[in-house]
């Protein structure tokens, strides 16, 4: 794995202080058809205690990201460039060892599917146990005393008995638990949920993510939540930022993002949502066309081929210029098109939508 730190003290918006600091990070990955530009000059920052939803269609970067963040790739096809810093510590570059002391303890992964990342081999107890015994040379009774706590903390029922149960026995909702209380079980910094309640009916997910938020405020936790539903976002996270092509198109507070959308990918995500408060009789407007090659982009703007909205720029620069995520106060979006334009659309063609 090929890698590039940036100098001392960079950062997404300048300072260096931040908890966590994402500053121009590429992930590019060797195939047989060509390199995959996964993640382009992604920068972004998350400050101690707080929730950043990442949102955008499968393949638009998210998970990419955030295994980079966890030094999760394979070394072997793929070329990591730029600069992660956690609590001031550079990542990008560091060696195995550095990362192994770091996850579990620092930062901690829940993942989408828990049927599969849990090990069916092993007891509940056992599994979440044996990271707090890594991280902080417990005892096998310690440990297990702490997996009792923990199931305890994120609500599974009869946790002295349900602790030597394996997962195949617990529910979906009830394995989502368990894995959580693994992620948190050493009180981690950082917590990064890929889809956690993906595969959940509509009740267990907001339990889930109520349980997220209950237990952040508990313990500080800083929370990335990766999911393609930008209701989980508006129900959960402070800021958002809105993936596409392996880039930000859009980045904000969740209230700025929702309430005032600036980039047509986010007015199509919001667009292809139910709402409760609009018009009955308004159809759904899906996004049109597919996401691009990551191979072999679009020039210019890599939204251009699906945006409704490119002939309203002049000179052709939406084919030709990629647009920079230009800030706008603490509001930044990736568009050629002006302030005005963007507010007129809004208020014409994608307000009456969204109610």
């Amino acid at each position: 794995m090929t890698t590039q730190a940036k100098p001392e003290g960079a950062t997404a918006s300048g300072g260096s202080s931040s908890f966590l600091s994402v500053r121009d990070l590429s992930v590019r990955f060797s195939t047989e058809d060509g390199v995959v530009r996964a993640v382009d000059n992604l920068s972004f920052e998350l400050e101690a205690g707080t929730t950043l939803g990442i949102v955008g269609e499968s393949g638009s970067g998210k998970s990419v990201t955030n295994l980079a963040i966890l030094g999760l790739h394979n070394p072997v096809n793929t070329e990591i460039t730029g600069s992660i810093k956690l609590q001031g510590q550079e990542l990008v570059g560091a060696t195995n060892r550095e990362l192994e002391k770091l996850r579990g303890h620092t930062m901690s992964m829940i993942f989408q599917d828990p049927l599969t990342a849990l090990s069916p081999f092993h007891t509940i107890g056992k599994q979440i146990g044996e990271t707090f015994q890594k991280h902080t040379g417990a005892s096998k009774s310690e440990a297990r005393d702490r997996a009792i706590e923990m199931l305890t903390k994120v609500g599974i029922p009869q946790p002295k008995t349900r602790v030597d149960n394996y997962p195949h026995q617990f529910s979906g909702g009830m394995r989502q638990r368990a894995m959580i209380a693994m992620s948190l079980v050493c009180n981690p910094a950082l917590v990064i949920a890929d889809e956690p309640t993906t595969a959940l009916d509509v009740t267990v997910q907001a339990q889930i993510l109520d349980l997220l938020k209950d237990l952040q405020q508990e313990m500080g936790t800083a929370i990335i939540l990766i999911t393609h539903d930008l209701g989980v976002v508006a129900r959960t996270a402070q800021n958002v930022m809105v993936m596409y092509a392996g880039r930000a198109v859009e980045r904000g507070t969740v209230r700025e993002v929702l309430k005032k959308p600036q980039h047509p990918y986010t007015w199509g995500l919001l667009s292809s949502m139910p709402s409760l408060s609009g018009p009955v009789d308004v159809p759904l407007t899906p996004v049109r066309g597919t996401p691009p090659s990551l191979i072999n982009l679009p020039t210019g703007c890599p939204f251009n081929p699906r945006c409704d909205h490119m002939e309203q720029v002049v000179g052709g620069k939406c084919t030709s210029e990629r647009p920079p995520l230009s800030p706008q106060g603490g509001h930044a979006t990736a568009c050629h098109l002006s302030s005005g334009q963007k507010q007129d659309i809004f208020i014409d063609q994608i307000q009456p939508r969204l109610g």
